[in-house]
């Protein structure tokens, strides 16, 4: 989870440049929704207390590394960057973890799909808003160009989700029979 969030923080400032895409995708949009499907994976394979866990450590790692790995202390976006990944990380994670444990018996698709969509959105704005308000970075249109490319990843993200979950639930379910 905490590589994750490094990865996607240093990711974010780089814009796509194909295709006209510099104005409204980075290359973060496409490595942030990992963690969700990690957040997700955790509640239903262990519950909500061990996903609160998982947002926890991976907060305080992915926090930790952005501020020593990818933070440039020169430069005021680098570290609005670093801040608004830290708010909006535990802010959406914590949503994700709520939403999913609400929903947590409907059909198995529902639930990660609910909660990574919400905190897709909180986490985009939040994190867009606190990083590049009034620096003349274009981020309303950055925001909404990752947040369609999270939300594609996030329809994606349920098959990994389905076959993973699988294979946590064997993996689970060996070790306690060997109890």
């Amino acid at each position: 989870m905490g590589m994750i969030v490094v990865i996607s923080n240093y990711l974010v400032q780089f814009p796509v440049e194909y295709f006209g895409l510099n104005e409204i995708l980075t290359y973060g949009a496409f490595t942030y929704p990992i963690t969700f499907l990690i957040t997700d994976l955790a509640n239903r394979a262990y519950g909500k207390l061990v996903a609160k866990k998982v947002v926890y450590v991976g907060f305080t790692i992915g926090i930790l590394l952005t501020l020593l790995v990818s933070t440039n202390y020169s430069d005021i976006i680098s570290i609005r960057i670093a801040v608004g990944s830290a708010t909006a990380f535990f802010i959406a994670q914590n949503l994700d973890v709520q939403i999913f444990d609400r929903l947590r018996n409907t059909r198995w698709f529902i639930a990660p799909l609910t909660s990574s969509i919400f905190g897709s959105i909180t986490d985009t704005f939040l994190f867009f808003s606190i990083a590049f308000y009034a620096t003349g970075i274009p981020w309303i249109t950055l925001a909404l160009g990752d947040l369609a490319i999270k939300l594609l990843i996030t329809f994606l993200m349920l098959i990994p989700f389905k076959l993973l979950l699988r294979k946590i639930k064997r993996y689970t379910d060996n070790s306690t029979s060997r109890i």
